[in-house]
């Protein structure tokens, strides 16, 4: 819960424009789940390594040296868009890992965040076709847990250790499908390029899949 609202303010931004969207065209809030995948890269020394967290080759008498992990599982995201005409609109996006993945002993959670502006080809009253494009940022937020015995207080606790910051350019393919007058289901394949992302996984480009569930206000 304390994750969602950190993001808040950004979304906030779209609910102010609610009454200009409601007399003009529509306005769409959503909720995402989906998956991004990224490879892992080759070589990494975990946290027990002097080298902790330094490039090396898997197979030699490093035994320190695992194979990095690849980015992956679920995400869950949460946007907003105002389509000001039936053709041009304006959005925001932003999705994260609510679990916590392995990276050779520490812990991991990814976010991606952008806003992107909108242009529909297609926009019909079952059916809109967007493709959308922007800017924003990937954050990896990394943590340790710590555990403890023998103590008669005593439990696990998750450390923060940093956040590595990159930023992005997005591009995104999405159908919005109506199921009602309002409730839309809208499928979307999107591309992150992330210059540096590297530093942590295997290629700066993180293709992510995304099946949004939203409701639009206003008249489309």
């Amino acid at each position: 819960m304390t994750r969602t609202l950190r993001y808040l303010p950004l979304l906030s931004l779209l609910l102010l424009a609610i009454p200009y969207a409601s007399a003009q065209s529509s306005f769409d809030l959503n909720l995402g789940f989906g998956t991004s995948h990224v490879s892992g890269i080759p070589g990494i020394d975990n946290v027990n390594s002097s080298n902790a967290f330094g490039t090396c080759t898997v197979g030699t008498a490093d035994a320190n040296c695992v194979k990095g992990p690849d980015l992956g599982g679920f995400f869950l995201g949460f946007g907003g868009a105002v389509m000001a005409t039936k053709r041009f609109g304006f959005g925001a996006e932003v999705a994260f890992q609510p679990a916590k993945s392995d990276y050779a002993g520490l812990q991991y959670r990814q976010t991606f965040y952008d806003v992107n502006g909108i242009f529909a080809p297609v926009n019909q009253k079952k059916v809109i076709v967007q493709l959308l494009g922007g800017l924003g940022g990937a954050k990896t937020a990394f943590s340790y847990s710590q555990n403890c015995t023998g103590i008669a207080v005593c439990s696990t606790q998750s450390q923060p250790v940093l956040n590595t910051n990159h930023f992005q350019i997005h591009a995104g393919l999405g159908v919005q499908i109506f199921v009602t007058e309002h409730i839309f289901i809208r499928p979307e394949f999107d591309l992150h390029y992330i210059p540096n992302f590297t530093d942590q996984f295997g290629s700066n480009v993180a293709p992510s899949a995304t099946v949004w569930l939203g409701y639009s206000f206003g008249d489309r």
